[in-house]
């Protein structure tokens, strides 16, 4: 007998999608009006990453009901840092698709796949690290991060980086099979094979999942909007700079951390309608 049980997935961008910052938080309201928050993230011994507490026990119950599948670039070292309420999710991608993790453990067969789908796809990763070490001015980059061995990204003072010239690097990149996307101080060069989606169809793959749902604020979620069944974008990063939009994706009104409890908000609706 055939089960009518819809399967919902949901996949969703972590930074300054669900959780924030402490500059990004976007706490525009009167102080006595603020929302108590969570620290879900400590790196060397600093709080890093928040969300509200109401967008805490929001993910828990997403967790209850639908497959919840965080998808994110954060490396995996970076991802165990976050310390999300409820149980481990047991798929999680990281490395902007690059890996997935199983019950936190790394699948290193789909890590193959990928690494042979870039280098089909896409220059070298040392060319690429090379223009910008040619390119890149001291005056304004603050670090140059490896990750994984998969993609680069530089750490910049955004108000000193010329304009036009992260356009330019986006073109450069084009020509050879990577994309460009800048997010607060980072600027991310990383191979078009190199995708959320990619990895979130091997997820739905091995769920079985029939109705999916995603979430993100960045270029580098755009596919990962355009291959759900419906999905959320805040009033705030890439896609909203540059009015970014699909007829089956919401452009929320609201920003900062607000906008992170609001996506939860919803996600626990689709997947218990």
């Amino acid at each position: 007998m055939t089960s009518n049980v819809t399967r919902k997935l949901v996949a969703s961008d972590l930074d300054r999608t669900l959780i924030y910052s402490p500059s990004a938080l976007a706490l525009t309201m009167p102080d006595e009006y603020a929302p108590r928050l969570l620290c879900i993230e400590v790196n060397e011994a600093r709080p890093l990453s928040f969300m509200t507490e109401t967008a805490a026990g929001l993910v828990q119950e997403l967790a209850s009901v639908a497959e919840f599948v965080p998808a994110t670039t954060r490396t995996r070292k970076q991802y165990r840092r976050i310390n999300l309420p409820g149980p481990v999710p047991r798929f999680a991608i990281c490395a902007n698709g690059g890996h997935i993790l199983v019950k936190g453990h790394t699948d290193h067969d789909w890590n193959t796949e990928m690494r042979r789908r870039l280098a089909d796809g896409s220059a070298p990763l040392a060319e690429v690290r090379d223009h910008l070490a040619a390119t890149a001015d001291p005056e304004w980059l603050r670090k140059e991060r490896v990750a994984e061995e998969l993609f680069v990204y530089l750490v910049v003072e955004r108000s000193l980086v010329p304009e036009g010239w992260v356009k330019e690097l986006a073109g450069w990149a084009d020509e050879r099979g990577w994309t460009v996307s800048m997010q607060g101080r980072k600027i991310y060069a990383v191979p078009k094979p190199l995708t959320k989606s990619a990895a979130l169809a091997e997820v739905v793959r091995r769920t079985g999942a029939d109705r999916v749902f995603a979430a993100g604020d960045s270029l580098l979620d755009a596919d990962l909007l355009l291959a759900a069944d419906a999905g959320w974008r805040p009033g705030h990063g890439e896609l909203f700079d540059t009015g970014w939009d699909a007829p089956h994706v919401d452009a929320l009104g609201c920003a900062g951390v607000a906008a992170g409890e609001e996506i939860l908000r919803r996600m626990v609706a689709v997947a218990t309608a």
